[in-house]
């Protein structure tokens, strides 16, 4: 029998790779790391293979979506194929767009980040702009890899937290936070059941959680995971997910 002692199981969801002629199930190690130091819990991985892992969800505490070089295919929110080379991953799409809709009716905890944020949105019927960057109204927010990983992942602009929300609960309604930028595509029509909770200067939404807070669902464009030892904020963020996996663990009511 498993002891209520024992700290909180994240699945966190794999990305479906080809490296040379094999096919592997990736999560990068920086979103590991950063889980099980901000979070206090135990990171378990889920392989992107659809449907069947819904099985795994009776066995989580929480489940932790992370970036990821690959976009979502636009026919899940009713875009245009583009013409452009981008690199897709269609089993992670499958896998995670069916455990997020099924997280959602059982009120189990999630945390998105980048891709991972994308879609929690397109899950519950939002859409996504497929190139930001080729918005006349938006600033730019890939990051620039001819430089240092520490300054890809640097401080790059403001974000704008909504006044009654997660992130502005957890930093005692300091509005103004300062995140880093490294995505092309964002959301273009936010779900209707989620709700904002922060936005660059430009207007992009960069953070959402659930409008009726039924449960703890937050997305964050940004990489929280990037040193969070070292940015307070990061730090909250990651304390608050593992919080609220641990009141889902012991039955308690999300508030």
């Amino acid at each position: 029998m498993v002891s209520k002692n024992q700290k909180p199981v994240v699945g966190i969801t794999c990305c479906s790779s080809l490296n040379g002629i094999h096919h592997q199930q990736v999560v990068g190690d920086k979103y590991i790391r950063a889980l099980m130091a901000g979070s206090d819990v135990i990171p378990v991985l889920i392989p992107s293979f659809g449907e069947a892992m819904l099985e795994i969800l009776p066995h989580l505490d929480g489940i932790y979506l992370t970036g990821s070089y690959s976009n979502m295919e636009p026919h899940h929110f009713g875009g245009t194929e583009l013409g452009v080379d981008m690199p897709r991953d269609p089993n992670r799409d499958t896998t995670n767009l069916t455990l997020l809709k099924k997280a959602v009716e059982l009120k189990i905890p999630v945390l998105g980040i980048c891709r991972g944020f994308q879609e929690m949105n397109v899950a519950l019927g939002g859409t996504l702009h497929q190139q930001v960057f080729e918005l006349d109204n938006m600033t730019e927010h890939r990051e620039d890899k001819s430089v240092s990983m520490d300054e890809q992942y640097s401080v790059s602009h403001d974000l704008n937290l909504s006044e009654a929300g997660i992130l502005s609960s957890i930093m005692d309604g300091e509005l103004i936070q300062q995140v880093n930028s490294l995505h092309g595509q964002g959301v273009d029509k936010l779900a209707d059941t989620l709700k904002v909770e922060g936005t660059a200067p430009d207007g992009l939404i960069e953070a959402f959680s659930l409008a009726d807070n039924a449960s703890y669902y937050l997305g964050l464009q940004w990489h929280p995971e990037w040193k969070i030892a070292e940015n307070p904020f990061y730090t909250e963020i990651f304390k608050s997910f593992g919080d609220a996996c641990r009141k889902y663990k012991g039955n308690e009511a999300y508030s």
